[in-house]
């Protein structure tokens, strides 16, 4: 049984093929840039690209599973090149955002074309993940101890990368999760001042948070690059590049108690990982 990920030098796609790894199974991987790649020995890698499915062709002899990273211009063909080439199961790394219909343009194309195509299908829909603080408030972090936020009670559940990674290794070695979309959470609903205070802890050291305005906050995450550049108006809930932000800097005011628990990778896993646990785990990111 070979398995193929795409996307698989990504946050998320590094992690499965890890997984995969220690499962022992045969693990293709595909890459741009298979130089550069710095996978794991046992693993093939092999040049592609998702935007260019031709590309696909030659990686895809024998492979009898994928890992599927989210690219929806291209997501009915490369979804047909699998099915041609005798894959049975796809595991989509999709967005939690899909299943309240905040998502229409971006994973849930992906997630409607490899349904489509006949295959078996599993769906991970991850939330917001922790591993966003990371870049987002990483470089402060670390030159300044100070974390500037707009909204320093917004409360929500992000959930661990480990998490995601592991939810999609099980649905790809396993039974039993053909048909179902998981929708991924962290166990815990905490606010952005509760994440600061626990990164601190995790360092051994006071981190202060700075309230900024949105438009101050955007500016930061512009100036810092990456991917707190490439994705500074959908983090900070901008409407458009006017400047205007469509939602009040109080919005992190609500009482979420009412959703209850959130689902988790529990629910495939037998666990959920907490932010201190991810605090910890980056600790060593997160120091000057």
């Amino acid at each position: 049984m070979t398995i193929l990920v795409t996307g698989a030098t990504g946050q998320i796609g590094r992690r499965v093929v890890d997984r995969l790894v220690r499962a022992r199974v045969p693990v293709r991987a595909i890459s741009r840039a298979p130089e550069n790649a710095a996978l794991p020995r046992d693993v093939r890698v092999v040049r592609g690209d998702l935007t260019d499915p031709d590309s696909l062709d030659g990686a895809l002899d024998g492979v009898e599973r994928v890992y599927l990273f989210p690219v929806a211009a291209t997501a009915k063909e490369v979804a047909r090149k699998f099915a041609a080439a005798g894959a049975r199961r796809v595991v989509t790394l999709s967005s939690g955002a899909v299943e309240g219909g905040y998502d229409t343009d971006f994973h849930l194309p992906v997630e409607q074309a490899v349904e489509a195509s006949g295959l078996e299908w599993t769906h991970v829909r991850p939330g917001e993940f922790m591993l966003n603080k990371l870049w987002i408030w990483g470089p402060s972090i670390r030159a300044e101890g100070v974390v500037r936020d707009p909204f320093p009670d917004a409360t929500w559940c992000p959930v661990h990368e480990d998490d995601i990674a592991d939810v999609a290794a099980a649905a790809l070695l396993e039974d039993g999760h053909a048909g179902r979309a998981y929708t991924l959470n962290g166990p815990e609903f905490l606010s952005v001042r509760d994440q600061v205070r626990i990164i601190g802890e995790a360092l051994g050291r006071e981190i202060r948070l700075e309230r900024v305005t949105p438009e101050r906050a955007r500016e930061i995450y512009r100036r810092q690059g990456g991917f707190a550049a490439d994705n500074a108006d959908f983090l900070l809930g901008f409407e458009d590049y006017s400047g205007a932000p469509a939602v009040p800097e109080d919005r992190g005011a609500l009482d979420l108690s009412a959703f209850g628990p959130l689902p988790t990778a529990e629910a495939v896993t037998g666990r959920a990982r907490t932010f201190a646990e991810w605090a910890r785990d980056h600790a060593g990111d997160l120091r000057p």
